[in-house]
């Protein structure tokens, strides 16, 4: 009987526990393959988490070496995004912590006062949410907060994360994940509330976690 060789199925019709498979197998194939559908993505929340492209930049390469070194660690019980996102967040905790950088406690904004180029292929959830706001205006917002409720922010809204996995990803309380979005909201509100007229009270830009 002539041997058929198996044909690997789309990275998106995949099932989590047929990506850890090939990751432990160490398919290079695959990774290419999560690449393509993940590369967007996974590089915006970069951006948004540090305010700095170039370091996102940075990041992105050495998180996708990462899942090819460590592929293997991939169980498959939780979605692939959820274990790429944690794999991105740790990298860039331990840029900062040999930099000497902010604490991610501390807000972080555009270097400059550029704006900074989020990448995306098209209008996210969160876009969609906000579409009477300049979609420019809302990311140099989201830039403004506080980089706990930013973070959470990108993951519910522009990545579609569910609560528990975010909590996942930050390694945080569910009940301090929901504190964040909300808090982060209620920030993200007043940075974009029209400009107020002269000699009127400012708000406080900074909502403490």
């Amino acid at each position: 009987m002539e041997h058929v060789r198996a044909i690997a199925l789309p990275c998106a019709e995949q099932t989590n526990a047929e990506v850890a498979a090939r990751l432990k197998r160490q398919d290079a194939e695959q990774v290419e393959e999560l690449i393509e559908l993940y590369q967007h993505r996974l590089l915006r929340y970069l951006v948004f988490l540090t305010g700095n492209r170039d370091l996102a930049q940075d990041l992105f390469q050495e998180t996708w070496l990462r899942v090819l070194e460590r592929g293997a660690q991939y169980n498959g019980r939780a979605r692939f995004d959820t274990w790429l996102f944690a794999i991105a967040r740790n990298l860039m905790l331990d840029n900062a912590r040999k930099r000497v950088l902010k604490s991610l406690d501390e807000p972080i904004s555009a270097e400059g006062g550029q704006t900074v180029e989020i990448p995306s292929r098209g209008p996210s959830p969160f876009e969609s949410f906000l579409s009477r706001e300049n979609a420019a205006r809302v990311s140099q917002a989201l830039l403004q907060l506080n980089s706990l409720y930013r973070e959470v922010l990108v993951l519910r809204f522009h990545e579609e994360l569910s609560l528990e996995e975010i909590a996942s990803v930050t390694r945080a309380p569910l009940s301090t994940v929901k504190s964040r979005l909300y808090r982060g909201m209620a920030a993200l509100e007043m940075w974009l509330q029209p400009a107020q007229p002269l000699g009127a009270a400012s708000c406080a830009t900074e909502v403490q976690p």
